[in-house]
């Protein structure tokens, strides 16, 4: 039953991305169009976030898939909201009610900064709320055979509550694992690294909160 079970959510997820769109390709164009805008060279924009300058010229390319954390790093160099990297309508000022099937389009990233493909896919549930400060997501963690995971930190807090399947999350020295309607809040300047415990597919409900750089 139990294998039945997570056929079925397998299988739900696989359809999922058959129907929705995905808008990761905007990542790339929109740093360079903030970077250049700010007139930011790539050397600069490398040290100040940690990453090497071939890093940066192929995130801005869309030839490598950024994993979330330096995404995060990126948009306080550049003095923006994480959420100004997946913004695709115009904002409003005031509250932005998000329908069942608004969120379908994704921002797909790997779960290791090392890796090129794509794990895990972020449906945004606030893309038209101007000056937010936080970031909530559905995120659709695929099935994946990985047992090795890069920790990463970056300055902020995390809210995350598991909607389906388990989910491991390490945190410094410690390990937790999550079952469906478990949640963790935690500060992620500490080395950290979410992923789908034993490699099964997972869904999850994730809030990013993290401050501008000015």
């Amino acid at each position: 039953m139990q294998t039945m079970e997570s056929d079925t959510f397998r299988l739900q997820l696989t359809d999922q991305k058959h129907t929705i769109m995905d808008y990761t390709n905007i990542i790339g164009e929109k740093i360079k169009s903030l970077r250049t805008t700010k007139e930011i060279t790539i050397d600069e924009l490398a040290e100040s976030t940690g990453l090497t300058s071939e890093q940066i010229n192929r995130i801005e390319d869309n030839v490598d898939i950024p994993s979330l954390a330096p995404l995060i790093k990126i948009a306080r160099a550049l003095g923006v909201r994480l959420g100004t990297f997946l913004d695709d309508q115009a904002n409003e000022d005031g509250p932005v009610v998000c329908r069942k099937g608004d969120a379908d389009d994704t921002i797909s990233f790997s779960n290791n900064a090392s890796d090129a493909r794509q794990h895990m896919h972020y449906h945004s549930l606030s893309k038209a709320k101007s000056d937010r400060h936080m970031d909530p997501f559905i995120i659709d963690i695929d099935e994946n055979g990985e047992t090795q995971f890069s920790l990463s930190a970056h300055e902020g807090e995390e809210f995350i509550m598991v909607l389906q399947g388990k989910l491991e999350v390490e945190y410094g020295k410690n390990k937790y694992v999550l079952s469906e309607g478990d949640t963790i809040y935690y500060d992620s300047i500490i080395p950290h690294h979410v992923h789908a415990y034993e490699g099964k597919a997972a869904r999850i409900l994730a809030v990013v909160y993290t401050p501008i750089e000015l």
